[in-house]
């Protein structure tokens, strides 16, 4: 294996010792609550990648899935949550509960700063059987874990899949970040074989890419046996355990090509810094204005408190009516982040600071007699260039800190969030 991904490899994989720690840390919580499960005839097991032991080091995430027997509780699929509610209330008294809205509510707790989430599913042993998506979780963890019995090693290549999207912000399903989920990540590394084959089969990617690896289907009928809704997505993997689930419906056309172009730059230098995530810091943002002569406009955003997939929908299109409304100053690079343990940060580069004193405004064809009437009456000093109207219009607004802070008190803005503190902006403006 090349060094520079045996170095990554060593970072970012458990040790022993941490390895231990964290399953007997897990098998402990585990063993506090099955006491009042069997009760009910419903047992808890180990989800996520913790169950497949594909998860990386420094791990404070812990999924428990609390299973139900099918027969039992297939009538009361409604009530789950609920149930579940107050045996988790019974088993953690001194422990604030939250309950997080979902397909089905779940539950989350914090104990030793390890963040342990308790989701309600049904007992299924087969895909057809789910009364809900969550249903089919446990049967991705056997799929997983016996390719992991085939492929040695395998685990290790899914670590890298995983931090490498990490560090290029390519991570995560939920619909405001639009990628790769772990669960899409470890498909596709077991299917390619290891965690470069991907990268380099990904270089020649033509969407759609259809990855089918049960070999449920022959060449693109695929295409013809999943619902349509769930087909737009760039890259179609055909759930191994689900053949009508497509499981990267989520994924946008730009994570697709921002990961052909990370693997890329990736397979050309073999940067190890490719790995490592970069934080947006305002001093690193506050030397590139400087050294580019742009203007930094960089803000810090409280959101609102929720499920963090509305949550973070409700950040994205802020960040998206702010690059919308500010485009006319001439956007060199914009971005955001957000951990839901803190507050959003977000910038835009700015080439200008202040618009011109007038604009042109474009009107319609004069032979379009109703539309050219209205631009006539609306802007009484056009003229006409090419059988098309135009006008020159005084720009009132001319300053970028005065359209900023006027978009920022629009209602479209200050719905979706609680505020937004701008925290630098350079001395240009």
């Amino acid at each position: 294996m090349d060094a520079v991904l045996k170095r990554v490899i060593k970072k970012i994989k458990p040790s022993k010792i941490e390895y231990t720690k964290f399953m007997t840390f897990s098998e402990e919580i585990i063993s506090k609550i099955s006491n009042k499960l069997t009760k009910i005839n419903a047992k808890a097991i180990l989800g996520g990648s913790s169950a497949k032991n594909t998860w990386l080091s420094d791990n404070k995430d812990i999924d428990i899935f609390i299973q139900f027997n099918y027969n039992d509780y297939k009538k009361k699929n409604d009530q789950l949550s609920d149930i579940l509610e107050k045996i988790i209330e019974d088993t953690f008294p001194n422990e604030e509960v939250k309950r997080l809205h979902g397909s089905r509510d779940y539950f989350q707790i914090e104990i030793n700063n390890i963040v342990l989430e308790f989701i309600p599913i049904l007992e299924i042993n087969d895909s057809k059987e789910s009364l809900n998506i969550t249903d089919i979780s446990p049967l991705h963890s056997k799929w997983v874990n016996k390719k992991r019995q085939e492929l040695k090693g395998i685990e290790d290549q899914i670590r890298l899949s995983k931090q490498f999207c990490k560090g290029q912000k390519l991570y995560g399903a939920e619909s405001y970040l639009g990628g790769f989920s772990g669960y899409i990540l470890e498909i596709m590394t077991i299917h390619y074989g290891s965690f470069e084959k991907l990268l380099r089969k990904s270089i020649n990617w033509k969407s759609p890419v259809i990855i089918d690896p049960e070999k449920y289907y022959k060449k693109n009928m695929v295409m013809f046996e999943i619902d349509k809704s769930k087909l737009n997505s760039p890259i179609i993997i055909v759930d191994p355990v689900d053949n009508k689930r497509n499981a990267a419906a989520a994924l946008t056309d730009e994570k697709f090509k921002s990961f052909k172009n990370s693997a890329k730059e990736f397979l050309k230098h073999k940067d190890e810094d490719i790995f490592t995530r970069k934080e947006i810091k305002l001093k690193d943002l506050q030397t590139i204005c400087k050294k580019d002569k742009l203007n930094l406009i960089y803000l810090e955003i409280e959101p609102l408190t929720g499920k963090r997939d509305v949550v973070g929908a409700k950040i994205l299109k802020v960040f998206k009516d702010l690059n919308k409304n500010l485009k006319k100053f001439n956007i060199k690079k914009a971005d955001w982040e957000w951990d839901q343990n803190s507050n959003a940060k977000m910038y835009f580069l700015f080439k200008k600071n202040k618009l011109p004193k007038s604009e042109i405004k474009i009107g319609p064809p004069i032979k379009i007699k109703d539309h050219a009437k209205i631009f006539k009456e609306t802007y009484p000093n056009h003229f006409i260039k090419d059988n098309q109207l135009f006008s020159k219009v005084l720009i009132k607004q001319r300053g970028l800190m005065e359209n900023l802070n006027k978009r920022l008190q629009h209602k479209y803005i200050t719905e979706k969030v609680k505020s937004i503190k701008i925290i630098s902006e350079t001395s240009k403006l």
